[in-house]
C-alpha cells in the first residue's frame, strides 16, 4: 500500500510565489529529498506551484515515518511557516483512506 505526505506551502503573492519565494522552496525540497531518502522511508515525487500554494509530493509505505523524518526541516523553515501537511494513510484511488492534517 503507497500512503503519502502531501505538504502544502502558502505563498506570498496569490500566484506563483516570487522568484527568490521559488528558490527558497527548491532549496527546501532539495533538503526534504535528501533526508527522505537517506531514512529510506519513501521518494519525494515533486511539486506544484500555482493559486497562491505550492503542493509537495511525498511517497511511501508509512505516511507516519515519512512525516517524523521531513516535519523537523518543515519547523525549521521560514518557507514552510504557515503551511500544513495531508498525512494519507491509504491509496488516493481508495476513498476509504484516512486522511489527517498536521501543522508544524
Amino acid at each position: 500500500m503507497e500512503q503519502a505526505v502531501i505538504v502544502y506551502l502558502l505563498l506570498n503573492d496569490g500566484q506563483f510565489g516570487t522568484s527568490e519565494e521559488r528558490a527558497s522552496i527548491l532549496a527546501l525540497e532539495n533538503r526534504l529529498e535528501q533526508a527522505v531518502r537517506n531514512a529510506s522511508v519513501g521518494e519525494f515525487d515533486g511539486d506544484e506551484f500555482g493559486e497562491g500554494k505550492c503542493i509537495l509530493y511525498m511517497y511511501g509505505p508509512d505516511a507516519e515515518r515519512l512525516f517524523v523524518v521531513i516535519e523537523p526541516l518543515l519547523k525549521s523553515s521560514p518557507e514552510a511557516a504557515g503551511g500544513y501537511a495531508i498525512k494519507r494513510f491509504g491509496d488516493a484511488a481508495d476513498p476509504s483512506a484516512k486522511e489527517v492534517r498536521v501543522t508544524w
